[in-house]
């Protein structure tokens, strides 16, 4: 059985919008787009099994997750397609749906990630540890963790979309994602589930593929592999953003997504 998942809902007309956040994410992230576009689309905000308030999980894997997506979009639109749009982890897990279960996705958007293993996540490792060594019976306040965190983070803004992931309840803080299956889960997280991916008919579906151009995770080598799954991909690299265009840069982010989005409506 699935992972039951925590889902939010934006818009009440148009087509329907799944969007999938990528690692230490939450559905909640994408409020921003899903805001802007909630008078022509009906969003539908996904905490991925492991995050935000979704079930955990004893392992990892982008089939089971891909799998759970498409459960909880299947029971909550019976019969209809979805554009889904899928950023880093949720976006390697956006294309496993679109292989799989071609029938459930219209239209596809991949952020910043591509269809390849990336090895070791260094950077993501280093989180992953300072999040583990932090002593949560210290911390206060939400500015307690702020500086603790300073210790394995330079930048504010990593932080904070990092520690998010706190939850003050009765007896203290605590991370609500799955901390431990993430540490243990790295390499696999990393990777692409190749033979899996392999054994699909490509899909044929128009997709809209959006890098950043200062992000190492969408290169000219990569290319090839995404075609081949992904025949109808369009690339567009937005300048001076990183691994997170929609947060570094929502309004260019928007403008790159909504002719996409416009052409399902034509």
């Amino acid at each position: 059985m699935s992972p039951r998942l925590h889902t939010t809902s934006v818009g009440s007309q148009g087509p329907r919008i799944a969007f999938l956040h990528g690692l230490f994410g939450q559905g909640k992230n994408w409020n921003q787009i899903a805001k802007a576009l909630g008078d022509q689309y009906r969003s539908t905000l996904i905490d991925l099994p492991n995050h935000g308030r979704s079930t955990w999980t004893q392992d990892f894997s982008y089939q089971a997750m891909a799998d759970a997506v498409a459960e909880e979009l299947d029971r909550s639109a019976p019969g209809e397609q979805w554009i889904v749009l899928g950023h880093s982890m949720g976006g390697k897990t956006a294309m496993l749906l679109a292989l799989q279960h071609p029938e459930l996705v219209k239209r596809l958007i991949v952020v910043d990630i591509s269809p390849v293993s990336y090895g070791g996540l260094t950077t993501f490792d280093d989180y992953v540890e300072g999040m583990q060594a932090m002593d949560l019976g210290r911390i206060e306040n939400r500015s307690d963790a702020d500086r603790t965190a300073q210790e394995w983070v330079d930048d504010a803004g990593v932080r904070a979309f990092l520690l998010q992931n706190l939850r003050r309840e009765d007896d203290g803080w605590r991370w609500q994602m799955n901390l431990d299956l993430i540490a243990r889960s790295l390499a696999d997280l990393g990777g692409w589930p190749q033979d899996v991916a392999s054994a699909a008919q490509p899909y044929e579906g128009p997709t809209l593929w959006v890098a950043g151009s200062d992000s190492g995770y969408v290169q000219p080598r990569n290319t090839d592999a995404m075609r081949a799954l992904f025949p109808r991909v369009r690339l567009v690299t937005i300048k001076d953003v990183g691994h997170w265009p929609h947060s570094q840069k929502p309004d260019v982010f928007l403008s790159t997504i909504r002719p996409f989005l416009a052409a399902d409506r034509d």
